[in-house]
């Protein structure tokens, strides 16, 4: 039951990493966080810590020679750190000479991209490596961002530029959106304040566009305009507000330049777009995905990162959604195909078929499929020959631990509501028949109980991922509900009922 989620870690394989909603990290992201995924990099010991990505052909700058001068700096050797994707990953490292000078030299140049320097003591330096990658950087340790000087590099330069200008905005737009809520609506002073709060908004407008025009190629341009936000449409019904700001989040990224997947902000940006943006069903995930992933499909590195990723975040032992099967079986339809999953060989992509195959027989809404399977006794038992308006498929194994908290309290259920139109239909899996009725014996269980050693008359009908599962099916014998605890039945039945 585990062999897709082997296989995506083979296809994917991400550590995850802590994330804001802003687009550019603080200056004092978590020491011990980075650090430990680099030692568990450097060892391959960590159960935790995933590999990046391989990525064919990452666009490098010209050869490197970075000099890092940082007074009060330890002696020692100090870690440079890249990002991809959702990863960071160990670039190189360099020791500190008699000068104190920390000396990166790369003849190939370094991957574009944004890179921390750990300094220890849960300090970082931030440093964009775009195509020139031959300058000094200067700065005085604790306040690395304010002492900075740069020598030779208008990408951090233009990086440390806008740190300041955005720390000084930041604190005055934060003092007026303070004072604006102690204001009455109408009032005077509050009109003033809103004055002032939009005189602020176009002094960051202003700084942006004459960024953008006075470094229109740096990768610097290029993030902090990804990183920015689409305007809120104040004048439409916040439904319809809520649509235009999800379909514009991303018009503001350049997918043509796969540098910005080496930053933080493709992820930061993708977190919030499928955890934040969009309602956590299995509907509205998979249709804000596809808006998404399809803008990329000419551009491999976000479609490959994109499509994995959200594959992956609802794999269905891993998240809350009732039906994340749903998800993966519309991702791999559409997207792990043979003609677009290039990353992945024939063998791959059947097995994800295959696997989609099985768990696309039983989707929140569908009919539920019908079962024959035999009894105790050895008679056929039909799933669809039960009369009641609602039932409930269990499917549980003799020996698993939580079938035998579940299955108590399943029999009781049955007990108080086989009167009141609902009716058990229990299959038992990956189990023999001794150990089967003896269960059965032991709980009590008087429902409709099946096995069938050879799997024939259940495969591919009601998927299991973790044993107990139950579905619950409607009149209709559509299937309202799954991936349910016992306490969690009569709630999906009356919801159900109160449709009607």
């Amino acid at each position: 039951m585990r062999f897709f989620l082997i296989l995506f870690t083979i296809l994917l394989c991400c550590c995850s990493s802590s994330t804001k909603n802003e687009t550019q990290p603080e200056n004092k992201t978590p020491d011990a966080e980075i650090s430990k995924r680099v030692a568990d990099e450097n060892s391959g010991n960590s159960e935790e810590h995933k590999p990046v990505l391989d990525i064919e052909d990452p666009i490098k700058g010209g050869p490197a020679d970075i000099k890092i001068k940082i007074e009060g700096l330890s002696q020692g050797t100090y870690k440079l750190i890249g990002f991809y994707a959702e990863s960071h990953f160990l670039a190189d490292s360099a020791t500190t000479n008699t000068n104190g000078i920390l000396r990166f030299k790369n003849s190939e140049g370094y991957a574009q991209g944004l890179y921390y320097l750990s300094v220890g003591d849960k300090k970082f330096m931030q440093i964009v490596l775009g195509e020139d990658q031959k300058f000094e950087m200067n700065a005085k340790l604790p306040n690395l961002v304010t002492s900075v000087e740069i020598v030779g590099s208008d990408e951090n330069k233009a990086f440390y530029e806008t740190s300041k200008f955005e720390s000084s905005f930041n604190s005055r737009y934060r003092r007026i959106t303070e004072m604006l809520e102690k204001e009455t609506e109408g009032s005077i002073n509050k009109n003033k304040l809103l004055e002032q709060k939009g005189v602020l908004e176009k002094e960051r407008i202003d700084y942006l566009e004459k960024l953008a025009k006075n470094y229109p190629d740096l990768l610097f341009t290029k993030f902090k305009k990804a990183g920015q936000n689409p305007t809120v449409r104040l004048d439409l019904p916040d439904d319809i507000k809520v649509y235009y700001y999800r379909k514009e989040f991303w018009d503001n990224v350049d997918f043509s330049d796969s540098r910005l997947i080496r930053t933080p902000v493709i992820f930061n940006k993708l977190k919030r777009y499928i955890k934040e943006l969009t309602g956590q069903n299995q509907d509205s995930i998979f249709s804000s995905s596809k808006m998404l992933i399809d803008k990329t499909l000419n551009y491999p590195e976000y479609f490959k990162f994109f499509s994995n990723w959200v594959t992956i975040q609802y794999e269905p032992t891993k998240c809350t959604l009732m039906d994340p099967e749903a998800v993966f079986v519309n991702m791999a339809r559409t997207y792990f195909t043979k003609e677009r999953a290039f990353w992945a060989d024939s063998m791959e992509v059947y097995a994800i078929q295959n696997r989609a195959n099985e768990m696309g027989q039983s989707l929140l809404g569908a009919k539920g499929p019908n079962v024959i399977s035999t009894d105790p006794e050895g008679y056929p038992k039909e799933l669809y020959k039960l009369t009641a308006d609602y039932l409930i498929v269990y499917m549980y194994n003799p020996t698993c631990e939580h079938c035998m908290e579940q299955t108590p309290k399943l029999v009781k259920w049955y007990n108080e509501n086989k009167s009141k139109g609902a009716d058990v239909f229990a299959i038992a899996i990956d189990t023999n028949e001794e150990e089967w009725k003896a269960y059965i014996k032991k709980n009590n269980m008087t429902f409709t109980n099946v096995f069938d050693p050879t799997n024939r008359s259940i495969y591919a009908k009601y998927y299991v991922d973790i044993t107990p599962e139950i579905y619950v099916l409607n009149k209709e014998r559509k299937i309202i509900a799954k991936n349910l605890k016992v306490n969690q039945i009569d709630i999906m039945i009356d919801r159900d009922r109160g449709k009607g």
